[in-house]
């Protein structure tokens, strides 16, 4: 089951069940079903609680993913700070619903094992995005 829950902000404009039905397809991309995924859409303060709280990093992000994963089956919670979502789609040239989306789906690609922080990760990261965006109008 996806979830989709606001804390200080209004819930973006996404359609829902799209949303859902993408991300079950793009998780079952690589072998994944999923199981409880709450995504959390907050602001820059909520995010920067949140980054400080748990994983002792005092910076905003766009998006935290706590991995709860079993096996094949994906769980995890994603915060999504739609702040940062919104300068970084400025500052790119990007539209806000496509910036949005290619975070949300970052958060899942996290869970079905693609990292970025490594030598060379970022790019996979990004290449494995765009393919996943290619997925959300098909």
């Amino acid at each position: 089951m996806i979830t989709y829950q606001t804390e200080n902000i209004k819930m973006p404009a996404i359609k829902r069940r799209d949303t859902s039905a993408w991300i079950k397809k793009v998780a079952a991309s690589y072998g994944k079903s999923i199981g409880e995924i709450a995504y959390i859409f907050c602001d820059d303060e909520k995010i920067l609680e949140v980054n400080r709280e748990y994983l002792q990093h005092d910076y905003f992000t766009d998006i935290i993913t706590f991995d709860y994963c079993e096996d094949n089956k994906i769980n995890g919670d994603i915060f999504i700070s739609v702040d940062t979502v919104k300068s970084n789609s400025e500052q790119l040239g990007v539209p806000y619903e496509q910036e949005l989306h290619r975070v949300i789906i970052h958060g899942i690609l996290h869970l079905c094992g693609i990292n970025d922080k490594g030598e060379g990760e970022r790019e996979i990261m990004e290449m494995e995005e765009n393919k996943a965006l290619a997925m959300l109008n098909k």
